[in-house]
């Protein structure tokens, strides 16, 4: 019996041996070799004009499919479900009766006018802002509401074969990649940084940063646009961007080399943080450090007085809002007197929502979310850079660059 099996379990292990091969091979010729040479094969850019004309196939099926079993879609709090036609009140109660009756009042209605008051109240100009942003067209990841998929067979069918095509690919695929980036991230870095401090290792710094960062953006599937780079910060300054996901420093990583500022973390992020810091004078604040204003000023200061750092990367918001709009910026950085470059980055939500609810997700099932949507494209603007004016106090200025990057963005300017 042994004889027999023998032959097959090297026939196992050997195809096996050649399709891991063949899966290294692919990610290294395709991936892994452009991203240190920071080229592009416009094979994702492709990929995403075949999604746009997928999705609008789907939104004309779903919307044939609506008119002939009369059924109303709503827009909810998710990726992609087509919006429903605005309809009077008088309507609207019509509809919820289901009996066709003239729109009179009834006790019952109470409860309706009750439930839309409170609708109001929740749904203000700030608490919609940190759930996930509205769509007006399904692209086929629809995740709250399953009634939608079965709509017309062809359409159910679709869903079915890009549940495979995402879950049975492109995240395993994505995995190994980000592995990988951050694998070599902290190997890189640690390396880089036995270097002597100088030219070298500044040099050597900046290539394993952005090799590592292009890496993690392909994990991503990110398609990313970046427009006047011109503009893009420089040493001895501060970029200050809106802020939707952690992966927005990825973004403008894989574009520019940065200064990051955080707080000091455990676990692996806190072993990345400590080998990045080898290679990079990046800014990491301890717990107890980081409710000292004046230590965080200082220790900002200092950095951005020596011409030969690189510029900090902050987020003044504080939080994630979800790519609709702008919320108040705290002041701290642009106490420090410094050139301030401002950066508008605005996700196409069609094709994944970068939002990250963190009171709803936690981060791994956040990044399963990212990993397992179409793709994150989104477009990144760099402005011109911007100094405090005379008269002008901090705030006034936190305002002025954050009213700049909501008009760049496209995005709306709370005061909140």
């Amino acid at each position: 019996m042994e004889s027999y099996l023998f032959p097959f379990d090297s026939l196992i292990c050997m195809l096996l041996g050649i399709s891991f091969t063949v899966w290294f091979t692919l990610l290294l010729v395709f991936i892994i070799v452009p991203a240190i040479f920071g080229v592009s094969f416009g094979i994702r850019r492709l990929y995403m004009k075949s999604l746009i004309k997928l999705f609008e196939w789907a939104t004309l099926r779903m919307e044939r499919g609506a008119k002939e079993k009369n059924q109303h879609l709503y827009k909810p709090y998710s990726n992609g479900i087509i919006a429903k036609e605005p309809v009077s009140l008088e309507q609207e109660i019509q509809d919820m009766r289901r009996g066709g009756a003239e729109p009179e009042f009834d006790m019952s209605d109470i409860f309706y006018f009750c439930r839309r008051g409170v609708e109001s109240i929740v749904d203000d100009e700030v608490t919609k802002r940190f759930t996930a942003e509205e769509l007006e067209s399904w692209n086929l990841l629809t995740r709250s509401n399953y009634n939608f998929h079965h709509i017309s067979t062809r359409l159910t069918a679709l869903w079915g074969v890009g549940v495979l095509i995402r879950y049975g690919f492109l995240l395993p695929l994505r995995v190994t990649l980000a592995f990988t980036g951050v694998g070599l991230l902290v190997v890189l870095t640690s390396i880089v940084g036995l270097f002597p401090n100088g030219r070298m290792k500044n040099y050597l710094s900046d290539k394993v940063h952005l090799m590592c960062y292009r890496i993690c953006v392909r994990a991503l599937t990110a398609i990313i646009t970046y427009h006047d780079s011109e503009n893009k910060p420089k040493n001895g300054g501060i970029c200050v961007a809106n802020h939707t996901s952690p992966i927005d420093v990825i973004i403008l990583a894989s574009d520019g080399c940065y200064a990051m500022v955080g707080q000091v973390h455990g676990g692996l992020m806190g072993v990345i943080q400590r080998a990045m810091v080898k290679a990079c004078p990046h800014i990491w604040f301890e717990r107890s450090e980081v409710k000292d204003r004046h230590l965080v000023a200082k220790r900002l200061s200092d950095h951005v007085a020596d011409k030969s750092k690189l510029p900090i990367l902050i987020f003044p918001e504080g939080t994630c809002i979800n790519n609709t709009s702008v919320m108040m910026f705290k002041k701290g950085s642009f106490e420090i007197g410094c050139t301030v470059y401002p950066v508008a980055i605005k996700y196409d939500p069609r094709f994944g929502d970068a939002f990250w609810n963190s009171s709803k997700f936690g981060m791994v099932n956040y990044l399963l979310h990212m990993m397992s949507s179409w793709a994150i494209v989104c477009s990144v603007w760099y402005l011109p850079p911007m100094s405090r004016m005379e008269g002008e106090d901090a705030v006034q200025f936190a305002n002025r660059v954050k009213a700049a990057i909501a008009r760049k963005g496209g995005l709306a300017d709370l005061l909140w």
